[in-house]
């Protein structure tokens, strides 16, 4: 079966984001804009030519199309093997996962993460490396290096592949091996945490859970783990079928989007843990009976206990958090006599810290929470592990957040995210602070005077790596910060996310409303930045 040579001109607009190549599904239906930025990846990655490669995506609208776009096309390219999830289904983290366990060359993942899905909604395709994680910014600016200059691509005139069931097929001189999504990755986590234990756990009659799958990937991971070889009971995994459109909901894991899973654990019948995950199951929400665990708690309560759980018992290397969020693990990892890093927003950015034993867990305030068992974010990991704490602590999730607060001190912390501000308003705003940050320190904003201001930049310790214009951050001499960033995740317009956060050492004061504790500062921030004039928005659309 020869390759066949299809003429094509460049699109624009392929540069990659934080998380990949994210557009609106029509616009990736156009004739050769997939194919294109395909292409791109394989022109640019020698390594994949007579290597593996493994493909698979979150199940939103278009992925099956596409995942038949990319066997053909490298099985035309040259690619030895391919490893495919079943349905052409692989969650973030279970890709990862294949790549480090099968000692893949790279991963095509197909997600637009936490966006909504539907043929008006969205789409994503990005390439992950060796190790399993995000390609760093040498590979993603090649990528659209190449999508700029390209004038053709390969492809099989072939029929399509059967995705739905396990088989090892053949596509022109390529193998292709359609796997079970979930088996390696299930493996991998019984190997983290005390399966018996948290099987014990649900065995007592005492503890009820729910996990909300958001009609999204990690559905069939949920029910074979929780249900299937922990023992909860049925239906304990909530709208566990991945659907295209995730059920026209918005598979986003936070008090707005999954408000019906924070109403079970209200109340003294509320349940005893409930959890979350987004749409390509990289991330996390944790909730106990009237409780919230911010996720930059839960990743300072999880380095705090780590020692707890089979997989992390001889302790932690690490940790690194992304700069806007809170700095409660900062003081975990300083109580503990481990390294910590504060990088910039990108999963990626992890990357070379955990491939160089530098750091074992990691985190972001976005609800992404991680270790060194794969190169993602983890978002049924992090549930695992929390279960894993349960069982090992037997306390609540409230009195294992008020007791981590006692010890190491609350850090108050909430994110004002405004959605689809008009991109000429939101980047006139983020201009306007950086022409204020020579002038900024020294001056008394609120009830606070300003020590440092500045926009934030990032060195990598490992190669040396530059990162710059990461986020606008005002720090005051008594500790507390406002950030500001433009997200990157989107697809129409921007959102501006404002970070705000101060430490609270008294144990007396810890249990005040985030929005109460952190209410001088919000009126702060939104004064400094001139939100409202400058984007017509007199409040943001979700706050967590």
């Amino acid at each position: 079966m020869e390759p066949q040579i299809i003429a094509t001109t460049p699109f624009e607009g392929q540069r990659p984001g934080t998380s990949g190549l994210r557009k609106k599904v029509r616009v990736f239906q156009q004739p050769h804009y997939l194919e294109n930025f395909v292409q791109a990846i394989l022109d640019t990655r020698p390594e994949l030519v007579g290597g593996t490669l493994v493909v698979g995506g979150d199940g939103r609208y278009y992925n099956r199309e596409a995942v038949q776009t990319i066997l053909r096309m490298a099985a035309a390219n040259g690619v030895a093997r391919v490893l495919v999830g079943r349905g052409g289904l692989l969650s973030t983290p279970a890709a990862s996962c294949v790549v480090r366990k099968h000692q893949a060359q790279g991963a095509i993942v197909l997600s637009a993460s936490h966006n909504p899905g539907g043929p008006d909604a969205d789409f994503g395709i990005k390439f992950n490396a060796a190790n399993g994680g995000p390609a760093p910014e040498s590979m993603t600016s090649a990528i659209h290096a190449r999508t700029q200059e390209i004038e053709r691509y390969l492809t099989l005139d072939s029929a399509a592949v059967d995705l739905d069931r396990i088989a090892t097929l053949t596509l022109g001189a390529t193998r292709i091996e359609v796997i079970d999504p979930v088996a390696d990755y299930a493996e991998l986590m019984a190997s983290l945490f005390d399966f018996d234990a948290i099987a014990g756990l649900f065995a007592s009659g005492g503890f009820r859970m729910r996990f909300d799958a958001m009609h999204a990937i990690t559905g069939p991971y949920a029910l074979e783990i929780l249900e299937n070889r922990l023992g909860a009971e049925a239906g304990t995994v909530l709208n566990a079928e991945a659907l295209p459109d995730f059920g026209g909901g918005h598979p986003d894991p936070n008090l707005t989007h999954a408000a019906a899973l924070v109403t079970m654990t209200r109340g003294v019948d509320g349940l005893d843990f409930a959890a979350a995950s987004d749409g390509d199951g990289d991330r996390n929400m944790i909730l106990g009976r009237d409780c919230f665990v911010t996720p930059s708690d839960s990743l300072a309560i999880l380095a705090a206990n780590a020692h707890l759980t089979p997989g992390y018992r001889q302790g932690i290397r690490g940790v690194a958090r992304s700069m806007p969020t809170s700095q409660a693990a900062d003081r975990v990892a300083e109580a503990l006599g481990v390294e910590h890093f504060e990088t910039p927003t990108g999963w990626k950015f992890f990357g070379n810290l955990l491939d160089a034993g530098r750091i074992t867990l990691c985190g972001e305030e976005s609800f992404g929470t991680g270790s060194d068992h794969l190169r993602e974010k983890d978002g049924l990991w992090a549930v695992l592990f929390w279960l894993n704490l349960l069982a090992a602590r037997r306390q609540s999730v409230a009195e294992i957040v008020t007791e981590h607060w006692r010890r190491f001190g609350r850090d108050y912390y909430t994110r004002h995210d405004y959605e689809g501000v008009a991109s000429e308003g939101a980047e006139g705003l983020m201009a306007a602070l950086r022409e204020q940050l020579p002038t900024l320190p020294g001056q008394q904003l609120g009830a606070r005077r300003v020590a440092q201001a500045d926009d934030f930049a990032y060195t990598d310790p490992i190669d040396g790596g530059r990162a710059e214009h990461q986020g606008i951050r005002i720090r005051f001499e008594d500790g507390a910060r406002i950030v500001y960033r433009l997200s990157g995740t989107g697809t129409e317009g921007a959102t501006l996310r404002v970070y705000i956060e101060r430490f609270e050492p008294d144990p007396a004061r810890h249990q005040l409303d985030p929005q109460e504790a952190l209410g001088e500062l919000i009126a702060t921030a939104r004064e400094l930045a001139g939100i409202e004039p400058r984007t017509g928005r007199a409040a943001p659309d979700v706050i967590t």
